[in-house]
């Protein structure tokens, strides 16, 4: 299952007739280049599970920012990283 069928599959989940009119998810681009993916936990499983914050600066445009941040799982990388952010997110699930 490609990496994008798994975010389906988890935002699919969480849908219950009301988790989806309140919460979500945002996928977005950053102007220095790059990617921001902001996953909202709230009424999830996941809303209380541990993430150890993550950050690897590799070069200008591979780079990676991930955390939990006021209940949101939130990623940040270089214009190259959306999938690794992604991976990221779905390792930490398959987890919990």
């Amino acid at each position: 299952m490609n990496l994008i069928e798994c975010l389906e599959d988890w935002y699919l989940s969480q849908c219950d007739g009301d988790w989806e009119h309140c919460y979500g998810l945002k996928i977005g681009t950053l102007d220095n280049p790059g990617w921001s993916v902001k996953i909202n936990l709230q009424e999830t499983t996941l809303e209380n599970k541990p993430f150890e914050s993550l950050v690897k600066e590799r070069t200008e445009h591979d780079w990676i920012h991930c955390r939990l941040k006021e209940g949101y799982f939130e990623g940040f990388g270089g214009p190259k990283n959306l999938g690794e952010i992604l991976l990221i997110f779905k390792d930490w699930v398959e987890l919990n």
